[in-house]
C-alpha cells in the first residue's frame, strides 16, 4: 500500500533541482525573473538596461556640454576641444556678425559641442589685426612730417596678445561662476558649461577683426561708428545666448549681469581704439624767421 503523504505534491525551488540535475536550468522554459519577479525575460531585461545606459549619457553630456574621452592627461582629452570642420567654424563665425532675436548661439550654432579652435585662432587674428592697425595709424597720423621718423612698435603685439587673451579667459570664467553659484543657490536647472561659455565669447569677438582693420583709415568719426556697430553686434550675441539663463532672476540680477556684459565689451572696443589707434593730426609747419636788412649810415 502506497502511504498517503507519499502522493502529495512538493514545491522544489531552483536550488534543489540544480543540485539533483546540473542541466536543469530553466524550469518550463522561462527565464528567471529579476528582483523577485518582474515578469521579464532576459532579453527585456538586457533591452531596458541599455535604454537606461544610453539615456543616461545622453543627459551627462547634455549637462556638461562635451562629450570628454580620458583623462586630462590624455591627448583624447584636448583633441575633442577642437573637434569641429571648416563647415562648422564659418557657420558660428556667420552665427556671432548676424544676431538674431530668440536665436540662441550656444543652442543654435554650438549644438552641445563647443570647440576652443575658433577662439584660439579668432583671438590670435585680432591680436595682430589690432597691432598692425595701430602702427599703420601712427604711421599715417605722422605723415608728412618731416621732425617724426617712424619706428615699428612691435610691444603693441605683446600688450594685444595679453589684454585680448585676458579677456577672452577670465571675463567667460567670471561669468560662469556667478552662473554656476546662482544656480547652485537657487536649485536651479540650466545654464552653460564653462566651455560653452569660452566659445561664445570667443567668437562674440570676431566682428572687432575687420573693425580694427578699418581702423587704418584716417577719419575720427569713422572710428566711432564702426565701434558703435561693433559694440551693438558682439553684444547682442551675448545678450540673446544669456538672457534664458538670468531671466528667472530678479529684475536687478538680471539687468545688472546684462549690464555688466554690454559693459566688458564696450570697455574692450573704446580701449583697444583709444590706445592703439592715433588720429591723424595735420602736419606742422615750419615757420621761417625773416629777418630785418640793416641799413648802415655812411659817415
Amino acid at each position: 500500500m502506497t502511504n498517503a503523504d507519499d502522493l502529495q505534491f512538493k514545491e522544489f525551488d531552483e536550488a534543489d533541482l540544480l543540485s539533483i540535475d546540473p542541466g536543469v536550468s530553466n524550469l518550463g522554459g522561462a527565464s528567471p525573473s529579476v528582483g523577485g519577479g518582474g515578469g521579464k525575460t532576459g532579453d527585456d531585461v538586457k533591452l531596458d538596461l541599455t535604454e537606461d545606459e544610453e539615456g543616461a549619457e545622453e543627459s551627462s553630456e547634455l549637462l556638461l556640454g562635451q562629450k570628454q574621452t580620458g583623462g586630462f592627461w590624455t591627448f583624447d582629452y584636448y583633441q575633442s576641444f577642437f573637434n569641429v570642420d571648416t563647415v562648422q567654424v564659418l557657420d558660428r563665425v556667420k552665427g556671432s556678425v548676424m544676431p538674431l532675436p530668440g536665436r540662441n548661439f550656444i543652442r543654435h550654432n554650438l549644438r552641445n559641442n563647443p570647440d576652443l579652435y575658433g577662439p584660439f585662432w579668432i583671438c590670435v587674428t585680432l591680436v595682430f589685426s589690432v597691432a598692425i592697425s595701430g602702427n599703420l595709424s601712427t604711421f599715417f597720423s605722422h605723415l608728412g612730417n618731416t621732425a617724426y621718423h617712424y619706428r615699428p612698435q612691435f610691444h603693441k603685439v605683446t600688450i594685444a596678445a595679453v589684454v585680448i587673451f585676458m579677456y577672452a579667459w577670465l571675463v567667460p570664467l567670471g561669468i560662469w561662476g556667478f552662473l554656476t553659484w546662482r544656480r547652485g543657490a537657487e536649485r536651479q536647472i540650466g545654464g552653460y558649461s564653462f566651455l560653452e561659455t569660452v566659445c561664445v565669447y570667443g567668437y562674440s569677438l570676431f566682428i572687432y577683426i575687420p573693425t580694427s582693420v578699418l581702423w587704418i583709415i584716417p577719419s575720427e568719426h569713422l572710428h566711432w561708428i564702426l565701434i558703435v556697430v561693433a559694440m551693438v553686434i558682439s553684444s547682442s550675441v551675448l545678450v540673446i545666448t544669456f538672457w534664458p539663463v538670468v531671466r528667472d532672476d530678479t529684475k536687478l540680477t538680471a539687468a545688472a549681469t546684462v549690464a555688466t556684459i554690454v559693459v566688458l565689451q564696450a570697455l574692450l572696443a573704446i580701449g583697444c581704439k583709444l590706445y592703439f589707434i592715433q588720429t591723424a593730426v595735420p602736419p606742422m609747419k615750419t615757420v621761417v624767421p625773416t629777418t630785418l636788412p640793416i641799413h648802415t649810415t655812411m659817415t
